[in-house]
């Protein structure tokens, strides 16, 4: 990557945190309403210090949306199952400054989930900083 976020990280840092995770509990009214799950994905993720560079979103009949998000850092992406209120959620970071464990949260707040399961996995060469922080989740 020629741009970096945060001017702090050497170029070409290979080393990241990935949260998978499984939101559910969530109104099928929300997980159909694709504006609004741009929205709250591209503010979670704003909030958790990621640099959105562009959000796409695709409706589907008769119901579901999926929305993916670039990042400078990597990318995120939410698929929603309204006939069962639950949606998947998938944040990949690249370096250490954006959190995206709490990207998920932020996002599991917005979307009012009333249970979340996620999983967590460092990925490319180990940062201390990153370790750190999987450690204290």
């Amino acid at each position: 990557m020629s741009e970096l976020p945060c001017e702090s990280e050497p170029v070409g840092l290979f080393a990241g945190q990935h949260v998978l995770a499984e939101l559910e509990g969530v109104s099928p009214e929300l997980l159909d309403d694709e504006r609004f799950l741009r929205h709250a994905l591209g503010e979670a993720l704003t909030q958790a210090d990621a640099t959105v560079l562009e959000v796409v979103s695709k409706q589907f009949e008769p119901q579901g949306v999926t929305v993916l998000a670039l990042l400078s850092e990597s990318h995120a992406s939410i698929h929603t199952y309204p006939e069962v209120g639950a949606v998947f959620v998938d944040v990949f970071t690249c370096g250490t400054r954006a959190k995206p464990a709490l990207a998920v949260q932020l996002l599991a707040e917005a979307l009012g989930a009333a249970s979340a399961r996620t999983d967590m996995i460092s990925r490319g060469h180990r940062v201390p900083a990153l370790v750190g922080e999987e450690k204290a989740s």
